[in-house]
């Protein structure tokens, strides 16, 4: 058989065809093989890990293929349960690819200690945002007879005399006595207005 009637028959059409499906299945495959292994085109939804327990966030991630890492414990927040995740990163509904790590911060157990400033004899003004500078928040205020109006006199907590240094849980509320500034005169006080012009007795001359 010539190379022409070979071209022109059936066979060579047969082979034709079935080349073109090998080409075809495997280019197929190959092109599904690099799409699965680049993860192309396919993005995961970060979910929301917010007051989650690290376990709990653990079992979430596993299931979409994702990975975390913690960051750091931060100061106790009351609106979230302790040592639940109150940060992540990336934020929740961000899309990412399989693998990606979440950072997380985790909520602490409790507040921390704080040192009580030195209040004595601040101004109420000056007295409350040094208090809130250290967190901790105003309480009750209460006045007691003293020549300086607004004068912290004392600090207490919960009914009780506290001093500047004395270690309280953050957040704490910090009740504060004021000077009232009404002057107030003992027994021996001479009254001036109380003496008559008539009761000084003349100089000798």
């Amino acid at each position: 058989m010539s190379l022409r009637q070979y071209l022109t028959s059936r066979v060579f059409f047969a082979q034709m065809l079935a080349a073109m499906a090998i080409f075809a299945i495997i280019a197929y495959l190959f092109f599904h093989w690099i799409t699965y292994t680049t993860n192309h085109g396919q993005e995961i939804t970060v979910p929301d890990l917010g007051k989650l327990s690290v376990e709990q966030a653990e079992e979430k991630l596993d299931a979409l293929d994702l990975d975390y890492i913690i960051l750091d414990t931060v100061d106790f927040k009351p609106e979230f349960p302790k040592l639940t995740i109150v940060e992540q990163e990336p934020k929740a509904g961000a899309k990412v690819k399989e693998g990606r790590k979440i950072y997380i911060k985790i909520n602490a157990s409790k507040y921390t200690m704080v040192v009580v400033p030195d209040l004595i004899e601040k101004t109420y003004r000056q007295a409350v945002p040094t208090l809130e500078a250290v967190g901790l928040k105003e309480g009750t205020i209460t006045y007691k007879p003293y020549l300086g109006k607004d004068m912290v006199l004392e600090i207490r907590m919960n009914g009780k005399k506290i001093k500047a240094g004395d270690k309280v849980l953050k957040s704490s509320k910090i009740d504060l006595v004021l000077g009232d500034g009404k002057v107030v005169f003992d027994d021996t006080t001479i009254d001036s207005t109380a003496v008559d012009s008539t009761d000084i007795m003349p100089v000798d001359e």
